[in-house]
C-alpha cells in the first residue's frame, strides 16, 4: 500500500489537531507538515518536502486560500489540492474551479468521507461534495457566467456512447478503478477512453471535463446528490 503524504493547512488549531489525529489512524495516510497560514504552506511546497496532496481552508489569515492555491501551483503544478472549508459561497467555488483545485468539501463532512476524498483525488479523480456539486450545477445554468467554453455540437455526435458513460462517471467523482468496477472493462481501456475524452473536449484534465459535462446537461444533477 502506497503512503499518501499530506500537507494540512488550517488556522483553527483545534480543528487541525482533530483532523490530523483522525487522518494518521489510516495506515496509508501521513501528515508530513502542518501550517496555519498560506505563507507557511507555500514555503513548505517550495522546499523538497514530498507532498502528494494539500488540504486547506480558503479562509486563511494573510494570504487567503485562493491565492495560496495559485502560488502552490506555480511551484508544483501537479500537486493535488482538496479544499476543506465552512465557506460554500458560489463565487468562492467558481474561483477555486478556475484555479483547478481537485476537490471541495465542507467541514461537516463525515471523517470517513474525507479519507475517501483524499484517496480518490490522489488516485486521479475529482471530489465535490453535495453542496459544492449543487452550487456548480446552479452556476453553470447561468449562460452569462461561463467558466469553460461549451462545445458547438451535441455530446452524442462528439463522444461515443461508451465515452459518454465514462464521462458521466468521471463527473460523479469516480476514479479509474471505480469505473472499471462499474463498467466491467479493463483499467487500460478506461485510461484510453479518458485520454480520448479530454482530447475531444479540448480540456486539460478530468475536473474540467466533469464541469463541461455538467454545464451541457450530460449528467443528471440528481446523480450528483447521491
Amino acid at each position: 500500500m502506497s503512503t499518501i503524504r499530506i500537507l494540512l493547512v488550517e488556522d483553527d488549531e483545534l480543528f487541525r489537531l482533530g483532523l490530523s489525529t483522525r487522518l494518521v489512524r489510516e495506515p496509508d495516510l501521513i501528515v508530513v507538515a502542518e501550517a496555519e497560514d498560506g505563507e507557511t504552506a507555500i514555503e513548505f511546497v517550495k522546499t523538497e518536502l514530498e507532498i502528494d496532496i494539500a488540504i486547506l481552508d480558503i479562509g486563511l489569515p494573510g494570504i487567503d486560500g485562493l491565492e495560496t492555491c495559485q502560488q502552490m501551483r506555480l511551484y508544483r503544478p501537479h500537486l493535488r489540492i482538496l479544499i476543506l472549508t465552512s465557506n460554500c459561497q458560489p463565487q468562492s467555488i467558481e474561483d477555486l474551479i478556475a484555479t483547478n483545485v481537485n476537490g471541495y468539501c465542507l467541514k461537516g463532512l463525515a471523517p470517513n468521507s474525507i479519507v475517501l476524498a483524499i484517496r480518490s483525488i490522489v488516485a486521479g479523480a475529482s471530489w465535490w461534495d453535495n453542496t459544492a456539486s449543487h452550487e456548480i450545477f446552479s452556476a453553470f445554468r447561468d449562460p452569462e457566467k461561463p467558466i469553460l467554453p461549451t462545445i458547438e455540437t451535441e455530446f452524442s455526435t462528439v463522444l461515443t456512447k461508451r465515452e459518454q458513460e465514462i464521462l458521466a462517471l468521471v463527473s460523479m467523482g469516480k476514479s479509474n478503478q471505480e469505473i472499471v468496477s462499474v463498467l466491467y472493462i479493463a483499467t487500460g481501456t478506461v485510461r484510453v477512453h479518458v485520454h480520448t475524452i479530454l482530447s475531444k473536449l479540448s480540456v486539460r484534465d478530468r475536473t474540467q471535463a466533469a464541469i463541461l459535462a455538467i454545464k451541457n446537461w450530460l449528467v443528471d444533477p440528481q446523480l450528483l446528490k447521491s
